[in-house]
């Protein structure tokens, strides 16, 4: 008898709650995304400073400067909204960017470390990727075309340092790291 009030009582507080939206859902996500991008920001040059390799530490440097203009336009959908761009903790890029500091840490003048670099670097753009795909949808639910518009072309970006990072990582990064490990033996 005591579980059946505690049941209708808890019913009853779900339905009481304000009803969340897909907008309060987009709004969330964009907070979520912006605190990932600044954490980013910070955690690139540490990454180009670790590279053993110029072009990998090329293409970091390269990001990094396109991340400071995503931020920009992040801050242009937050305007869009009517809501001031401010960040909510991510455990996803945490999670992500611990990761590559354990790299950076473990493999440091070692072959492998810049392989460990790019495979955490691929691991922010799949994470990035995930995100302004699902937020751009959602902007052109909510009828948000100039959002879905700066959102589509951050995801583009996206998408190409994805692919420059695996032709990297495919033509010279992990071929070093295993011809270096290969001398070693």
């Amino acid at each position: 008898m005591a579980k059946r009030a505690k049941k209708r009582k808890s019913a009853v507080r779900r339905t009481s709650r304000p009803q969340k939206k897909l907008s309060d859902l987009f709004h969330e996500t964009l907070k979520d995304i912006y605190f990932a991008e600044n954490k980013i920001i910070k955690t690139l040059p540490k990454m180009a400073k670790a590279a053993q390799s110029k072009e990998l530490a090329a293409a970091f440097n390269k990001h990094l400067r396109e991340t400071q203009g995503q931020v920009k336009r992040l801050d242009r959908v937050f305007r869009i909204i009517g809501k001031p761009p401010r960040g909510k903790p991510c455990e996803a890029i945490n999670g992500i960017t611990d990761e590559s500091a354990e790299i950076m840490k473990e493999f440091r003048g070692m072959p492998a470390l810049d392989a460990g670099l790019l495979a955490a670097a691929q691991a922010v753009e799949h994470y990035e990727i995930s995100r302004y795909g699902t937020l751009r949808t959602w902007a052109e639910q909510l009828g948000m075309s100039d959002a879905a518009s700066l959102l589509q072309e951050t995801l583009d970006e996206e998408e190409a340092t994805d692919k420059t990072l695996t032709k990297l990582a495919t033509s010279v990064i992990n071929l070093e790291a295993e011809q270096e490990q290969a001398e070693a033996a």
